[in-house]
């Protein structure tokens, strides 16, 4: 074709496609300005308790603050408060609770920026607002201690969501990580037990979302023959592309949809991409005495990556998986069982490793661009970016 006929005798190839990018980029982030844009997990408050504050530049130090998450246009964050198995009885709890008290402390430092939000009818108040609505989910059962008060305390305290387990099991659930193992002592059998079946069942009462990420295949089935309100998965990927324990089978991706539930992808390449593994371990193995070192120093991974990244640039290039990837595993939950079961759940400063270009919360904008790309419509792409979520918030909790 001959673009200067079509265009005039002075229009060049390079402006029509200049003005064609410039449209592009344009709309979508029109596209993703429109969206309610909602991220189900990230776990910077860990980082919070080790001393950081949202309210500063943590570029380099962490993936999320404050200025970050509103550039990336991030309308709904769930905070994860996490805990591994050494919080067990008589620490998980308090550890929770000391965990929601900074972030409560966080919002009320910052007003006109944050808003505590526990219903659809406070994320709408928050959006109004230009607020971040800001919500708590649980990650991990072992924080309530055998006690369903305490996961009424909890619910109080704002708490949307609880996975029934972390990477450990509990006395009432097993985990993906133990059932997999081989791990799980002889008399212990894979599931949810009586206790376990109270606990979903408790939840499904107070309006608290069953989060079934990290458990294993058997709990995962208990539960779902026990829960009468849809699921949320808040950061898992798929199995089809990569075999890992953490990642759903297709036949638990149909179940929650059936279900009514909601898969929010997980950003970590080890999930993401079989492969990453092997691209790390060769990369410590060749840099080892230097790691090493910078670990000693007290580096952490995000602080040793932009070593690497300074140092090593074509290398580190090569660890992280395409952006396209994270596209692939959220194009075969579609397939399978359509739009209405996927969104994003970050996992933001609990992961080491993010595929290129997702460095931080700042970049979530560029998912609206692929998935524009890839030819979803604006009203799907909308229901990723947090209606999906919204639809199934209200069902467990209401309006």
């Amino acid at each position: 074709m001959n673009f200067r006929k079509l265009l005039g005798g002075g229009a060049t190839l390079a402006a029509l496609l200049f003005g064609t990018l410039q449209a592009s980029a344009q709309d979508y982030r029109q596209v993703h300005e429109k969206a309610i844009v909602v991220d189900t997990h990230n776990d910077v408050l860990i980082s919070v308790l080790e001393g950081l504050r949202l309210e500063d530049d943590l570029r380099g130090k962490t993936h999320s603050d404050l200025a970050r998450f509103k550039e990336g246009g991030v309308d709904v964050q769930v905070f994860s408060v996490w805990s591994d198995e050494t919080y067990g009885k008589g620490k998980g709890f308090q550890f929770a609770n000391l965990q929601i008290d900074s972030l409560y402390a966080i919002v009320g430092r910052n007003p006109d920026k944050m808003m505590i939000a526990r219903t659809p009818a406070d994320i709408e108040q928050a959006v109004a607002q230009n607020k971040i609505a800001t919500m708590i989910g649980v990650e991990g059962g072992h924080m309530i201690e055998d006690n369903l008060r305490y996961l009424e305390e909890l619910h109080k305290r704002g708490t949307i969501y609880m996975t029934l387990t972390w990477n450990n099991s509990t006395s009432w659930a097993t985990s993906a990580m133990d059932e997999t193992s081989g791990k799980l002592p002889k008399k212990r059998k894979p599931g949810l037990t009586k206790l376990g079946k109270q606990v979903v069942r408790k939840m499904n009462e107070l309006g608290m979302l069953v989060d079934l990420s990290h458990v294993g295949e058997r709990t995962f089935w208990d539960a779902m023959a026990t829960t009468t309100k849809p699921v949320l998965i808040s950061h898992s990927c798929v199995h089809h592309f990569n075999p890992h324990f953490r990642n759903l089978k297709d036949d638990q991706i149909k179940a929650i949809a059936k279900n009514g539930g909601v898969i929010h992808l997980n950003f970590f390449s080890g999930f993401l991409d079989p492969d990453y593994d092997k691209r790390m371990n060769a990369f410590r193995t060749n840099h080892k005495d230097e790691v090493d070192a910078l670990r000693k120093e007290g580096k952490n991974s995000i602080e040793i990556y932009d070593w690497a990244k300074a140092n090593y640039p074509e290398e580190a290039a090569q660890l992280r998986p395409p952006l396209s990837l994270l596209l692939d595993h959220l194009d075969h939950i579609v397939k399978l069982v359509g739009v209405d079961h996927v969104g994003l759940g970050s996992d933001f400063d609990g992961i080491t490793s993010t595929p290129q270009q997702l460095d931080s919360v700042a970049d979530m904008p560029v998912i609206t661009r692929e998935l524009l790309a890839r030819g979803y419509s604006e009203a799907d792409v909308k229901k990723i970016l947090g209606e999906n979520f919204l639809r199934v918030l209200r069902a467990n909790v209401g309006s």
